[in-house]
């Protein structure tokens, strides 16, 4: 989904260009602030929003959360302008109804029509992660957020000229000065303000951060019960291949008190060959060939497809690799440790109950909360 350059900023870019150096002309906008204008930033402890068994989020020290800087981030996620044709934003490829992913594509499309070769991945509680991307080339939110804007795929823009169409809307300077003390803006307030945004993307109320709140009082199905000691099992097998407990050893990398992922790598048996190498094309390890960044459970529901290549279009379809869809190669990851006989093998009450539990971590509330949404929409963006 790509957005259209509002009239209104392009009636804004024609006066800008006609405008002199006549300090008596009211139609120019100012280069310095308002007098009336002060730098007094009011903190947020975003910290205070996410459940309670979850680690704390920490901050770069240069970058510590506050309301005016999650405000203008929020305007410059969905701000076209960022690339080189007005057309995408960064919501164009992470759309809050699918838990900021992409329309339940396989691959996002960028503004010349070219696809990317990795699925757009979710942004759902981003300041527990450690790194970004699939590949984890990134170790923070500033620095991921660098990249999309000049990647020829992606926004195909260059920073200098990306600034100087933030510059040119004087809404954007005022709010850049109220949330960094600077007027003008530049490459590092944009991805500074974009990254407070994504932070305060927090996910805390699905079924199951009701039930780990207080069990007795939203406690769990008996299927969501079930699928939830699959979930935290392994297999394990006795003598002549016989099942002693059925498990579906998710826990490992999907670890319920970090959110349901590890922030770590896995090669987790998709592919006897892997075609993209993954982490290895950061670590240049042979090692790392086919590991991919384990992603969060969270808000599963609207994530679809599923992968780093979106290979599989349904939750079942996930359920069913894991079952006995597993593929041997030389660097799999010593966890997948049914691979020998495909998966961890389970039978269709078992699938049932798992899907069951998973559906446990969806937050609707997520999804629709306006503070996360597009400012056009909602008609918090600037008036102009």
């Amino acid at each position: 989904m790509r957005n259209s350059l509002p009239v209104s900023a392009l009636f804004l870019l024609l006066i800008l260009s006609a405008c002199t150096k006549d300090k008596d002309d009211e139609s120019c906008p100012p280069n310095t602030p308002d007098d009336s204008l002060t730098y007094n930033p009011t903190p947020v402890d975003l910290n205070m929003k996410l459940p309670g068994y979850l680690p704390k989020m920490t901050f770069p020290a240069d970058n510590v959360p506050t309301k005016e800087g999650i405000a203008f981030g929020r305007v410059l996620f969905y701000e076209p302008l960022l690339s080189a044709d007005g057309t995408q934003s960064c919501g164009s490829c992470h759309n809050q109804k699918f838990s900021f992913t992409d329309n339940e594509l396989r691959f996002s499309e960028g503004i010349d029509g070219k696809e990317g070769d990795r699925n757009s991945m979710q942004i759902v509680n981003p300041g527990l992660l450690k790194k970004f991307f699939w590949d984890g080339r990134s170790p923070s939110l500033e620095i991921q957020a660098f990249e999309p804007v000049t990647n020829p795929i992606e926004m195909h823009e260059n920073w200098p000229n990306a600034v100087s169409k933030l510059n040119a809307i004087t809404d954007y300077k005022v709010m850049n000065f109220k949330a960094f003390g600077t007027y003008e803006i530049d490459s590092f307030s944009v991805v500074k303000a974009i990254a407070q945004f994504e932070r305060s993307l927090i996910s805390n109320n699905t079924k199951f951060d009701r039930f780990m709140k207080d069990p007795k009082m939203f406690p769990l199905t008996s299927l969501e019960k079930l699928g939830f000691e699959l979930f935290m099992r392994d297999r394990i097998e006795g003598g002549g291949g016989n099942v002693i407990i059925a498990g579906a050893d998710c826990f490992h990398c999907h670890v319920d008190i970090l959110d349901m992922m590890d922030n770590q790598f896995h090669n987790n048996g998709l592919d006897a060959f892997p075609q993209d190498s993954g982490l290895a094309k950061v670590t240049k390890q042979g090692f790392d060939i086919g590991k991919f960044k384990t992603p969060s459970l969270r808000n599963n529901k609207y994530t679809a497809p599923y992968m780093h290549d979106g290979r599989f279009e349904t939750i079942e379809e996930v359920i069913d690799f894991y079952s006995e869809g597993l593929q041997y190669s030389d660097n799999i990851d010593p966890l997948m440790k049914n691979v020998d006989i495909g998966g961890v093998r389970l039978d269709s009450l078992q699938k049932v109950a798992l899907k069951a539990f998973l559906n446990t971590l969806n937050d609707e509330d997520f999804i629709n909360n306006i503070e996360y949404s597009d400012p056009n929409l909602v008609g918090a963006r600037r008036q102009l």
